[in-house]
């Protein structure tokens, strides 16, 4: 049977140096079951290593709250281009978005993160401990290609979502000017500033792909500030992506 489900897809925790220190992922969950989110992706700057806490800390809290609907949690990861394009790669399982995550790490600066300039980036267990501390410049630009970023989410079988297109910076069309006609994008996203008319208004070129809309979420306070509903038989993101197409009944709304 065919249900609507309401997901924030765009959410960082506290290993994005730009990301709050209360993003932990046990907050992050107890946030998203409070916003009445079925599904969220955890998607931080050019690394994975707080998606496993975040879908441990979903399945603990899932077994405490046993009235309410499970939270889904995909794997995931906002990647920064040579071109500081912002992509999302989503992905149904956690080995995926680690493979990702490897390639990223060999293309990322050879620089170490400066605390005092750029953030803490903080990893994170379910229970709210950290459990370490990522010395990667993860605010960094990999020198992976759009291109090439967009063909390495789809080997590791995740789909490539282009993030927060109506920003100047770090954004698709604010970086480049355009949209690639043989970048095979998944869908779009535009941020909570903006509505979906307004957007098509700004960029007319966009209507050809799904658009979905995501808080890109750095303190607890912002998750679910804006979200896409997902007409689906459950919560993964096979079910997703034929949304996306519009297949087998399922569809989406932003």
């Amino acid at each position: 049977m065919l249900r609507w489900f309401r997901a924030d897809l765009h959410i960082h925790t506290c290993l994005s140096p730009c990301g709050d220190l209360t993003m932990s992922p046990l907050r992050i969950v107890k946030m998203a079951y409070e916003m009445g989110l079925n599904i969220i992706g955890i998607c931080d700057h050019n690394s994975a290593e707080n998606v496993r806490a975040a879908i441990n800390a979903a399945e603990l809290i899932g077994k405490e709250r046993t009235h309410s609907s499970p939270l889904a949690v995909l794997p995931g990861m906002e990647v920064c281009t040579k071109e500081e394009v912002h992509i999302i790669g989503l992905f149904g399982k956690l080995e995926d978005v680690l493979k990702l995550q490897t390639l990223v790490y060999q293309k990322l600066p050879e620089e170490k993160n400066n605390p005092e300039l750029f953030g803490e980036q903080i990893i994170a267990n379910e229970y709210d401990e950290v459990e370490g501390y990522s010395e990667r410049f993860l605010i960094g630009a990999s020198t992976l290609t759009v291109k090439g970023v967009v063909d390495q989410i789809h080997r590791f079988n995740g789909i490539a979502i282009a993030s927060h297109i109506d920003r100047e910076g770090f954004s698709l069309i604010g970086q480049l000017g355009f949209i690639p006609e043989d970048l095979p994008l998944d869908a779009l996203e535009i941020s909570a500033n903006i509505t979906i008319d307004d957007a098509l208004k700004r960029f007319p070129e966009i209507k050809k792909f799904p658009i979905i809309r995501s808080s890109d979420a750095h303190f607890p306070e912002d998750i679910g500030k804006a979200t896409t509903s997902f007409l689906l038989e459950e919560p993964t993101l096979t079910e997703i992506k034929t949304a996306f197409m519009l297949q087998k009944g399922r569809r989406y709304e932003a």
